[in-house]
């Protein structure tokens, strides 16, 4: 919640050329009220310019001057808007295989997947690399949206038929936990997006807007074991809090609560939460996504770095991890390569010992590879200097996830996920 009280849900779209996505962002903004009155004049005034007898919505989200003039999305762009209940953070990503590692980012902080189909093509190849990447990602709530139903005659047979057609695709998943949902809509003409469709009566569901609405936040949380890495350690060393010693850093997975038994690690030390901190105020239990001060009720030896878990609740300890990789620069992986691995606000040396496998987006299976190129997805096996502390991707997102970083440059190689 923010401090108004309203909900926060991250949204990340995905869609191919021309299915309307930025339309559909753009009608929402509009019909939300999320946008100036001076942009818009200038989406009237550029509308009418090129001839339009309707109002362009896609000229709302702007972008890059590159976008602007070939019509398609080449990167991610962040846009918020809200209502009285909801605040709404989307990721607009793109939907072309060359820029399969900019859906990746975009979409690795989203807790739901807007999958855009054109009705008139229903479900295509980009569709399935889309598919695949919020099942990679372990996005819970997918909603697919159906658009352009005006161009269809508003037909629910073209409906069902994509609808049986993606629901083919949702049987290849191992993602058995995802939901689905499908709403045909007109984002052009306003239908479902914000206000039910009188042309499609045979549809009883909620429109898009009311479908994010009605999710909530800790409904879209993984259940997971509880993980706090350290920041900072907190002393004051001032009159009022001299022997003050505390940890800061945000809380992941799952709760923790005052007089919960816990585990330092590495060091394996065990303590009690003696107290918890939330700015100037002292709770007696913390949600997952809070940012807080822990103090235990022993001095043990914790730094930077540390992990601080509920005692029987460890994660895995080990210098080899096998993971899923997404290859975002256009210097190759290959096997021998060196990196830093970055886990958490851990730095570790890595070498890649094994590719086992390029992994297809099209749910087709692996192919051998000896090296992974830009935009490529597949499975690595990795060697560390030392061991860290972590779970499987499945199973937590905040502590299964890692970059690799070039030794020499610094730039960011490749986004991991640990099996």
């Amino acid at each position: 919640m923010d401090i108004q009280g309203r909900k926060l849900i991250k949204i990340a779209t995905a869609g191919s050329v021309d299915d309307g996505k930025s339309t559909l962002i753009g009608r929402l903004l509009y019909d939300t009220h999320s946008l100036t009155t001076d942009k818009i004049e200038a989406i009237e005034r550029s509308s009418k310019q090129r001839g339009y007898d309707y109002l362009d919505f896609s000229l709302a989200t702007d972008g890059l001057v590159a976008e602007r003039e070939q019509g398609i999305t080449i990167d991610v762009a962040h846009i918020y808007f809200n209502t009285d209940k909801t605040n709404f953070i989307v990721a607009d990503t793109p939907g072309h295989v060359e820029y399969t590692r900019n859906m990746v980012t975009g979409a690795s902080t989203s807790q739901v997947a807007i999958i855009l189909i054109d009705a008139r093509k229903g479900v295509i190849e980009q569709t399935y690399r889309h598919f695949f990447i919020s099942n990679l990602l372990r996005i819970s709530h997918v909603v697919v949206a159906i658009n352009k139903m005006d161009l269809v005659e508003y037909s629910e047979d073209v409906f069902l038929k994509i609808k049986a057609d993606f629901d083919v695709l949702v049987g290849k998943s191992d993602f058995t936990e995802e939901q689905i949902t499908f709403i045909p809509l007109s984002a052009l003409k306003g239908e479902n997006v914000t206000r039910k469709s009188e042309h499609m009566p045979w549809y009883v569901g909620n429109t898009l807007l009311d479908h994010l609405e009605v999710l909530e936040p800790e409904d879209l949380q993984e259940s997971a074991a509880a993980r706090f890495p350290v920041q900072l350690v907190i002393r004051p060393k001032t009159e009022a809090y001299h022997d003050f010693r505390g940890f800061s850093g945000k809380l992941y997975g799952n709760s923790l609560q005052v007089g919960d038994r816990v585990t330092v690690l590495p060091s394996g030390n065990e303590s009690t939460i003696k107290s918890i901190h939330f700015f100037d105020q002292e709770l007696e239990s913390a949600a997952p996504g809070s940012s807080i001060v822990l103090t235990l009720s022993d001095e043990v030896d914790c730094s930077r770095g540390d992990m601080i878990v509920k005692s029987g609740e460890a994660p895995s300890s080990e210098k080899t991890i096998s993971a899923a990789v997404c290859q975002v620069n256009s210097k190759a992986l290959k096997v021998g390569g060196k990196y830093i691995l970055q886990h958490g606000i851990n730095r570790v040396l890595a070498k890649v010992e094994q590719i086992e496998a390029k992994i297809h987006t099209d749910f087709s299976g692996t192919e051998e590879a000896d090296q992974l190129k830009l935009n490529d997805i597949g499975k690595v096996n990795l060697r560390l200097s030392k061991p860290i502390h972590f779970d499987s991707y499945h199973h937590s997102k905040s502590n299964g996830a890692f970059i690799l970083i070039d030794e020499g440059t610094f730039d960011t190689v490749s986004v991991g996920f640990i099996e």
